[in-house]
């Protein structure tokens, strides 16, 4: 029993490799089969097309009039009329700059997409491992209390047990049968999430070892590596652009629009033909249309400067969380490999230093801080996988 107690605490050191690959082969499968992400995907190649479409000139216009005389001698009118109207050149220049601008910008919509799937699945991944560890533990206690419950069984068989005895140990067994079955339904449904982030495709993690970690810098290189390719940052940057981008646009459109064409006119047994040309007269149309674009862009402004504040508290929060985390999981792992608690409560309760309840309390009070060590084990590689959310 002691043994396997320690087979379970010493697996809290062991960093295999064999997590470390299982996790990334879950996570290259959800991001290819992703219904979500393969959605997104979609939309933005849609979106790519729609950002390049209006950025030519507008169709060309014919126009026929057959107008015919009166008297009868008076003849007929013949009128033809075929013309192209233009924005002034600089603005489709300006129009494929902002396309261009906004296509870059769904790379990043795609990839802030992809991150929050990917991390979802990570942290499933984690409380897998996490559910598996304590599994382990359990299926322990279950074993143990068995035999406690047979061993009281066939002392009051001969008569030297008591009924008491044989009933805590089944109180005991029954509490530990519910946290096995509570925590296997927990692992089901954790396993059918990752199978729904899969698109449907059977997938389940069975790892009872956390993956390797990476060296954790200090935070403000952390923060400074985030920050430089944070796909939410680039994002609201990508959006200054456009906006600025539309600013100089609907400056161009203020600008005339020029009209050239052909005129043919017959009348009488004469024909008239030449240039048609116009110009519109820039009075209504666009009016207030740069005032509304320098608003957006000063709002883009302050948008960046509360995302950038804002991303910084939510980093330093999860930094201070991971350190702190840190701290227990040391303190934990300093004092659970010298542990032999359940082999001293079970000598002592043989000899009979201890009543039944005092031993089962004792070994509940120990199984309760294994239980509480495998969660802050738990907490430390889900608040890792949030700092590093940006390399998923």
């Amino acid at each position: 029993m002691r043994i396997t107690f320690i087979k379970l605490i010493s697996i809290a050191f062991l960093m295999d490799i064999h997590a470390q690959s299982t996790i990334d082969q879950v996570l290259v499968q959800i991001g290819m089969n992703n219904k979500t992400i393969q959605a997104t995907t979609q939309y933005y190649e849609a979106a790519k097309i729609q950002f390049k479409t209006g950025n030519t000139p507008s169709n060309p216009f014919v126009e026929y009039d057959y107008l015919s005389g009166s008297p009868a001698n008076a003849g007929n009118q013949h009128d033809f009329l075929i013309k192209q109207q233009v924005d002034f050149p600089t603005s489709y220049i300006k129009k494929s700059q902002l396309a261009s601008e906004q296509i870059a910008q769904t790379v990043f919509q795609v990839t802030a997409l992809r991150q929050d799937v990917l991390l979802e699945a990570k942290k499933y991944c984690i409380q897998l491992i996490y559910h598996n560890r304590l599994q382990a533990q359990l299926n322990v206690q279950k074993q143990r209390t068995e035999k406690i419950l047979a061993d009281f069984q066939t002392k009051m068989e001969k008569g030297d047990g008591t009924i008491l005895d044989v009933n805590k140990a089944k109180l005991q067994l029954i509490d530990i049968k519910k946290q096995t079955q509570e925590n296997r339904s927990a692992i089901n449904q954790l396993n059918q999430k990752l199978i729904e982030l899969n698109g449907g495709i059977e997938i389940t993690v069975k790892d009872t070892i956390y993956p390797m970690l990476p060296t954790i810098p200090e935070f403000a290189q952390l923060e400074s590596d985030y920050e430089r390719v944070e796909p939410i940052l680039k994002i609201l940057q990508q959006q200054r652009v456009i906006h600025q981008k539309q600013l100089e646009l609907s400056k161009a459109m203020r600008l005339p629009k020029i009209e050239l064409g052909y005129h043919y006119q017959g009348i009488l047994g004469q024909s008239y033909h030449g240039i048609h040309t116009g110009i519109s007269l820039p009075l209504w149309e666009n009016k207030n249309t740069v005032k509304h674009k320098q608003a957006q862009l000063l709002l883009s402004d302050l948008e960046l400067d509360a995302h950038k504040n804002e991303h910084y508290y939510h980093i330093k929060h999860i930094y201070e969380k991971y350190t702190n985390l840190k701290i227990s999981l040391q303190e934990y792992q300093a004092v659970f490999p010298s542990l032999n608690n359940t082999a001293l409560l079970t000598k002592a309760f043989d000899l009979g230093e201890l009543s039944t309840i005092q031993y089962f309390t004792e070994l509940n009070y120990y199984s309760q801080s294994l239980t509480n060590y495998l969660q802050t084990e738990r907490d430390y590689y889900e608040t890792i996988a949030e700092l590093y959310k940006y390399q998923l």
